[in-house]
């Protein structure tokens, strides 16, 4: 039951992350946005640990897997995958960002010798199809430069994400807790972005908007405070394949948030391609029930 709820919350979570996201767009530059969002994540998640006396100091042998798992899920995918949602709509974009179960897989294979099945493949091969279908009914315009942009953009996001859960498991062979993997990983992020930032000659200032202090105060305790640390820890309980299913079920919601408030017009070409993305995860990671075998009578 516990696993269930876990992986609920991050469906609803990482659901609404991706308008959350679409909210800040335009008010100021990308990486101020995730500076702040980070930098507010920080002070919230290190207030926790330090009151309640659970902070620690990494080993020095962990250090640099704390810096990959802070450059993979805390500056490199963020910077790509927000740049995504300003070429597409943010449901599009979590769409793409589902593939994160297949790459999942296929890096646990290639990382942790954890090989795939012919499912894996197949399921890989459908989601393929269904992005470029997504792709070609567009506005009902077929590609154009714009699209092509903010796809290789969310694809590269997703990549770094799926490093980052094999990032992570690696740490979790450290005598290191997840908050506080997460607390130091998210401080290396927020550097690099922050530097990013300064490298353009970026203003902090944050724009006092409605929409964007709302986007951020969801995105920074929500999105990244307790979105990372249960997927995270779903991630732990029953393996990076098998969690990364909630970037399935998320886009459902993130669709639905964008077509109520963002407009977002979906061709029957772009239908068919999402439902050729779900049912490649679909098949790729729904468990086949064991069948049983013969029953074997014992003679008296």
């Amino acid at each position: 039951m516990t696993n269930v709820l876990l992986f609920i919350a991050v469906v609803v979570v990482w659901g609404l992350t991706w308008f959350a996201m679409h909210l800040q767009l335009g008010a100021a530059p990308v990486e101020v946005a995730i500076f702040w969002r980070f930098a507010l994540s920080l002070v919230l998640l290190g207030g926790w640990l330090c009151l309640s006396g659970r902070l620690r100091r990494p080993a020095t042998d962990c250090v640099p897997w704390l810096i990959a798992m802070g450059i993979c899920l805390f500056s490199g995918n963020y910077l790509v995958l927000y740049r995504s949602a300003a070429y597409l709509a943010s449901g599009m974009v979590s769409v793409i960002f589902s593939l994160a179960s297949v790459l999942n897989a296929l890096n646990l294979w290639l990382f942790f010798r954890q090989r795939p099945d012919a499912r894996i493949i197949g399921g890989g091969l459908l989601g393929v199809m269904g992005v470029a279908l997504l792709l070609g009914g567009d506005h009902g315009g077929g590609l154009h430069a714009g699209s092509l942009t903010g796809v290789g953009l969310a694809l590269a996001g997703t990549l770094f994400f799926s490093l980052g859960n094999m990032v992570t498991r690696r740490i979790g062979r450290f005598d290191l807790d997840l908050p506080n993997a997460v607390f130091y990983a998210m401080g290396v992020g927020t550097v690099i972005v922050g530097a990013v930032a300064l490298a353009h000659g970026y203003s902090f200032a944050v724009p006092l908007t409605a929409a964007w202090l709302g986007g951020l105060a969801y995105l920074s305790v929500f999105g990244s405070v307790i979105g990372f640390l249960t997927y995270l820890s779903l991630v732990h309980r029953i393996g990076a394949d098998r969690a990364g299913y909630t970037t399935i079920l998320s886009p459902v919601l993130a669709l639905a948030v964008s077509c109520v408030f963002e407009g977002a017009q979906w061709t029957a070409v772009m239908l068919i391609g999402l439902l050729l993305v779900m049912a490649g995860n679909v098949l790729a990671f729904v468990r086949r029930r064991p069948v049983p075998g013969p029953v074997e009578v014992e003679q008296a």
